[in-house]
């Protein structure tokens, strides 16, 4: 089974059992987040993570094979600007304050980058008067540039 075919099968399970994001990471002790970029077939899971996972959504082993694959990362994307509104926000969002936000890194941490892969996300509601607002709290390791 490829990334495709296993998105599709743990989508459908999951709608079938009226599931959310962050009942299945409760259930196997990771992130809601992670877990959807996971189930979406953008990051692998262990074995271990993977079973737990279809035990959650009565899914066979074909699933959970995909789910300790290797994914081919980033390919929703096809390399051009996100249709979706909540998508396209974050690359208006990067649009607009990447180079600040690069250059106060720059100034903090010196010349270097924030880690993708030593990194994590999380998602909050934060309750407000005016409408309750999304709160990401995006965390990587810092990794300066190499001299040589």
């Amino acid at each position: 089974m490829d990334k495709q075919a296993m998105k599709q099968a743990i989508l459908a399970a999951k709608k079938a059992k009226g599931l959310r994001w962050d009942h299945i990471a409760g259930e196997i002790n990771m992130s809601p987040v992670w877990t959807a970029t996971c189930c979406l077939g953008e990051a692998s899971a262990t074995e271990e993570i993977a079973q737990k996972i279809t035990a959650v959504l009565d899914l066979g082993d074909d699933v959970a094979d995909a789910l300790t694959e290797c994914p081919m990362k980033g390919q929703w994307l096809d390399r051009g600007i996100p249709n979706d509104p909540m998508l396209y926000r974050f690359y208006e969002i990067l649009s607009v304050f990447g180079p600040g936000i690069k250059d106060y890194v720059h100034e903090e941490f010196g010349d270097g980058i924030m880690s993708a892969i030593d990194f994590m996300v999380d998602v909050e509601r934060e309750e407000n008067p005016k409408g309750d607002r999304v709160k990401i709290v995006m965390n990587g390791k810092f990794l300066p540039y190499v001299r040589w």
